[in-house]
């Protein structure tokens, strides 16, 4: 099965809403129509910068897809602060990262709780983007795919089949992520593989064949074509990258 390559960037908690105005502006200048029809792009701003993102995109007809960071897995109600999936998706949302390392070790995320954003996601007309990683000390121990395969586990518990063809799984060394170093493509690759094994033992092959396994941790325009050489690699999930529209271009047309 082909799977389209997506390249995601996450902005993190960068960019005002002006900012991100001319952040996906500049990106559409750097960009062709054929860039599009090989590669799904997708960007995503901090909450307050979406509605003017959103605007932007569909104003100008941009084939750029809008994301959010994270989201509550509660339809609504007294929780101060917190973004449900139905206000997400009245934005015009098509993808919501769930499980990121940084909402796990910062926020405090569980995986039951992840599981919960997945499905919340799910029902509300958007694609999850489930992230997954290990620590240095893990890898070091040997742990990689057991700790992987553990959250992967819990991010899609509940998911039919066709529910999880249609996800997106990042992978993303908690090593790796804004600390410049990166997985070298045959590991990251060999990662990958066991996440894509874990989807057919439990969701089947056809799950397997079609949801789409994204590498995260200090992508750049110099690593990005070493990624996607790789058959298992589906794509990127760019960070820091992601915040200069001529980097990010150049990562979107890595064959370049």
């Amino acid at each position: 099965m082909t799977r389209k390559p997506l390249i995601a960037g996450n902005w993190k908690m960068n960019a005002t809403h002006l900012e991100a105005i001319q952040m996906v502006q500049k990106l559409s200048y750097r960009l062709d129509p054929d860039d599009y029809e090989r590669v799904d792009v997708a960007v995503f701003p901090a909450f307050t910068a979406l509605r003017s993102a959103q605007t932007v995109i569909e104003t100008d007809h941009l084939a750029i897809s809008l994301g959010a960071q994270d989201v509550d897995w509660r339809a609504q109600g007294a929780f101060t602060g917190a973004v449900s999936a139905p206000m997400l998706a009245a934005l015009g949302v098509r993808f919501v990262i769930v499980g990121h390392s940084e909402r796990r070790a910062v926020f405090g995320d569980t995986e039951a709780e992840v599981g919960k954003k997945t499905r919340a996601v799910v029902e509300g007309g958007m694609t999850p983007i489930v992230a997954v990683g290990e620590s240095l000390e893990q890898r070091d121990a040997g742990h990689t795919t057991s700790v992987i395969t553990s959250q992967l586990r819990a991010g899609v518990k509940g998911l039919e089949s066709d529910a999880v063809a249609r996800s997106v799984i990042a992978y993303e060394p908690v090593w790796a992520i804004g600390t410049g170093r990166t997985a070298d493509p045959d590991t990251a690759s060999e990662a990958i593989a066991a996440l894509r094994d874990e989807i057919a033992s439990s969701h089947g092959d056809g799950a397997a064949a079609a949801v789409r396994i994204l590498y995260g941790g200090s992508v750049n325009p110099g690593n990005i074509a070493a990624f996607m050489a790789k058959r298992q690699i589906d794509g990127a999930l760019v960070g820091g990258a992601s915040l200069d529209p001529d980097q990010f271009a150049a990562v979107i047309r890595y064959w370049i």
